[in-house]
């Protein structure tokens, strides 16, 4: 039922002019989404108040409620059409009235960490792109359809948003930094294994996959009440810097079973890393930061060894951020093992001699769709030096791409070898002591890989050729004699 009701929205979605891409999909599908959610969380509180015997205040005022304008019901509880805004009014209504009443909660909400604040950033940070009353009364009427009363349901729309957001990562232009394998995500945090009790951060958060995979790994168990508060309040933090980001991460982590995200839209680099305190650091850290990029030089001052390399400044923003003895899996481009520029061999060191990097999980072309770029996947943990790296190139003995994506089987191998570190045809140990003093090159070099045949001598490959033509020309003469 809800498949049908997002082919159909995407449907309604094609014909509306202010809509272009499957980004601009994901981001007007998520703002009514989380209208509809918060209307059915409403609803929900109300009725446990009544059983309860208590008053209940509902977070909106009555004519912005979602039963007031979205979907107005009458008595027989079907749908009015009649009371419904349409064309130019609903447009205006929603432009000039509903999003700066709900952008004001940010200014009104007691903390971040609320409900109310997340509203308040959500509408404040995204525009309504529809122009046209009429496809919005559409979408409006098909996500009406839409229920967030159980597990199960927020289960299959879950799967669904996922689905959209994988979309967006094969679109091109730059959906790829929105959507990380699941995959590579499970075969992380089956590494770094977290615990219920122990935070879970992510500073480059996007869509939120790591956060969402982890709170599904550690729900999995058989846990009690006061754990499943725990993991609700006080378990995953992250921050966004980009505003759609922002909102599809709060989005996908509520559909998740997250009711109140603990997500920041702000920019974590510009957070001075020497001003980190023990409060701010979590004993978990698992990320894909964007790489390639820039920022400004005052951003850069934020940070001991600065560079212009964006993953380069997340990296450190990510050790200090970890507890001693915390762990982390972080996604970087695989140059960053050999560059040999003085930020490159700064942060090498740096990580080598604070941190133990035990594990690093070499990744093949095509992992990241679109991306252009081979990456690595580092583990470590801080609070001790690295003695030696257990390196495990992937090779899922095909080349992967749109088509032909990562899946879980890819990654089995990785998992079960990474507990004892085994050594075999794709995985090997480097010891630190064995590396070049000033570069700390690291270099992906299988040293388990069987060595080529030498080239031969150019004498030696014309006499070849001379010889294939002799055979071939005797060869030919034969047949002329038969005919």
């Amino acid at each position: 039922m809800f498949e049908n009701a997002f082919n159909n929205i995407d449907r309604a979605l094609r014909t509306e002019q202010g809509v272009a891409s499957e980004l601009d999909y994901a981001e007007q599908t998520s703002w009514i989404m989380f209208l509809k959610y918060l209307d059915d969380m409403e609803s929900e509180r109300a009725d446990e108040a009544e059983l309860e015997g208590r008053d209940y205040q509902p977070i909106l005022s009555p004519e912005y409620r979602w039963q007031a304008w979205a979907a107005p019901k009458g008595p027989d509880g079907k749908f009015d059409h009649n009371a419904a805004l349409t064309g130019d009014d609903l447009i205006k209504f929603v432009n000039d009235k509903l999003f700066p009443y709900l952008g004001s909660f940010r200014e009104t909400a007691v903390s971040p960490d609320t409900i109310e604040y997340k509203i308040g950033e959500i509408f404040n940070e995204i525009i309504n792109r529809f122009r046209s009353g009429y496809v919005l009364r559409d979408v409006l009427e098909l996500a009406d359809g839409l229920h967030f009363n159980s597990q199960a349901e927020k289960h299959e729309l879950s799967d669904l948003y996922e689905a959209r957001i994988k979309r967006m990562g094969n679109a091109g232009r730059n959906g790829g930094e929105y959507y990380t394998p699941r995959p590579l995500i499970r075969a992380m945090i089956e590494v770094i294994d977290p615990k219920i009790g122990e935070t879970v951060y992510d500073g480059a958060v996007g869509s939120a996959g790591f956060l969402c995979e982890a709170y599904s790994y550690m729900h999995a168990k058989n846990i009690s009440s006061a754990q499943y508060a725990t993991l609700q309040k006080r378990t995953f933090y992250g921050q966004e810097k980009k505003s759609l980001a922002y909102v599809i991460g709060i989005m996908n982590m509520i559909l998740h079973g997250i009711e109140t995200p603990n997500i920041l839209h702000t920019n974590s680099l510009n957070e001075n890393v020497m001003d980190i305190q023990e409060k701010d650091r979590h004993d978990v850290v698992l990320a894909n930061p964007p790489f390639g990029g820039g920022e400004r030089a005052e951003v850069q001052h934020n940070f001991p060894i600065r560079s212009s390399e964006t993953a380069y400044l997340f990296l450190q923003h990510f050790m200090r951020k970890l507890k001693a003895g915390g762990r982390a899996g972080i996604v970087i481009k695989n140059t960053f093992l050999s560059n040999t520029d003085n930020a490159s061999v700064a942060l090498r060191k740096e990580l080598l001699e604070t941190c133990d990097l035990h594990t690093v999980l070499d990744c093949p072309g095509g992992t990241f769709q679109g991306a252009g770029v081979k990456t690595v996947v580092l583990f470590f943990e801080k609070g001790k030096p690295t003695r030696e790296t257990w390196v495990y190139a992937l090779d899922p003995g095909r080349s992967l791409g749109k088509t032909n994506p990562l899946n879980d089987q890819d990654m089995a191998e990785f998992v079960t070898l990474q507990k004892t570190r085994a050594e075999g045809e794709k995985s090997w140990t480097v010891k630190t002591a064995d590396l070049d003093e000033t570069t700390f090159d690291l270099s992906v070099k299988n040293p388990n890989t069987p060595e080529d045949a030498p080239l031969r001598a150019p004498e030696e490959i014309i006499e070849d050729m001379l010889a294939r033509d002799r055979e071939t020309a005797g060869i030919l003469e034969n047949i002329r004699g038969l005919l």
